[in-house]
């Protein structure tokens, strides 16, 4: 993912819709320093969520904020492509619980979006539920994930997989010592 590009996507959808940053602040429920920093540094490293939400305040689908803008049919992406990865920062900070790397980066016309990810034990220090519409479908490929999904917990080895709707509160998290790895695809509407 070319952040910058990321940064200035999010600027231009702001100004051609007449959003002030006070109203993308009330819109998402995101920090004012974090949406700051996003419109004025060009290197920050913004994670999933606060895009999704940010997506979501604009009335966008989130591969608008992602994509190279050209659309590829079909699109092929292979193993040693995946240079560029979506840290998910708990807290904005730095040490990456969940690293996703796009698998539909460069096709515009998308209804969903397919992740690779590594999950890292990290992820198990502070597992915060988060909410948002549409459904998620997950596939470990290595190690074991806890998957909270409301009131439930489900731990998932290689092989397994989970599909559920993404409006109740989830948390994804490595289950061991050791990273995890998982295909991910989300379905949000527009």
């Amino acid at each position: 993912m070319n952040v910058g590009k990321v940064s200035s996507r999010i600027n231009k959808i702001m100004r051609e819709q007449n959003i002030s940053i006070d109203e993308l602040e009330n819109r998402t429920g995101l920090n004012r320093d974090f949406l700051d920093l996003l419109q004025k540094q060009k290197d920050i490293e913004p994670s999933l969520g606060p895009l999704l939400k940010i997506s979501r305040a604009l009335g966008i689908r989130l591969g608008t904020l992602l994509d190279d803008q050209v659309s590829k049919d079909p699109l092929v992406i292979r193993c040693d492509e995946l240079k560029e990865g979506l840290p998910m920062l708990p807290n904005e900070e730095k040490s990456a619980t969940l690293n996703l790397f796009s698998l539909g980066r460069g096709k515009t016309d998308r209804h969903m979006e397919p992740f690779f990810g590594e999950v890292f034990p990290e992820s198990a220090k502070d597992k915060k539920l988060s909410a948002h519409e549409g459904e998620e479908f997950i596939v470990v490929t290595s190690g074991e994930i806890e998957v909270i999904y409301g009131k439930e917990v489900h731990r998932l080895k290689a092989g397994d997989s989970i599909y559920y709707n993404s409006v109740v509160p989830h948390y994804v998290s490595c289950a061991s010592n050791d990273k995890a790895t998982i295909y991910a695809v989300l379905y949000i509407p527009e």
